[in-house]
């Protein structure tokens, strides 16, 4: 035999389910604080300091690059502000996508004829190139290029 709903019974459903949800937020509220110091960097005075300087070395560099991708190798052609290509001591590139890191690459580059030439295999899609290069001075450069491979659906 069931038993009658009333409102006393509604009543007490409505209050547990709004206390399970605060519970809940607040358990997880408790996590993200305990769980995250807080700081990314000791001094942000003197890291913002040290990226102008390095950000002001960079631009002084005057460099440009141009990456292609032709489905089979990725080329960075890196030049310097008169259109020369750039005196670059190493380079490296991660490509990845925006959103998560399980497709990242990092390919191997081969310099040839001022161009930097990499075999590469990209599924269609948008995609980050991070070049990370170093000028014989030893001015680090580093740019993000948002890059999209494959054909466009129209």
């Amino acid at each position: 035999m069931a038993r009658e709903l009333t409102g006393r019974h509604v009543l007490a459903i409505t209050l547990a389910a709004f206390g399970v949800i605060i519970a809940v937020n607040m358990v997880m509220a408790f996590k993200a604080v305990s769980t995250f110091p807080g700081l990314e960097t000791p001094n942000s005075y003197v890291a913002s300091q040290r990226f102008d300087r390095e950000r002001a070395a960079q631009a002084a560099l005057g460099w440009t690059v141009t990456p292609e991708y032709d489905g089979r190798e990725l080329t960075l052609v890196v030049q310097d502000a008169q259109g020369n290509p750039a005196r670059i001591r190493s380079l490296s590139a991660t490509v990845g996508r925006p959103t998560h890191v399980r497709e990242d690459q990092t390919p191997r580059f081969i310099y040839e004829n001022g161009i930097f030439r990499a075999p590469l295999t990209l599924a269609p899609g948008i995609w980050n190139i991070n070049v990370t290069a170093e000028a014989w001075d030893g001015t680090v450069f580093r740019q993000r290029i948002d890059h999209f491979s494959g054909s466009r659906v129209k």
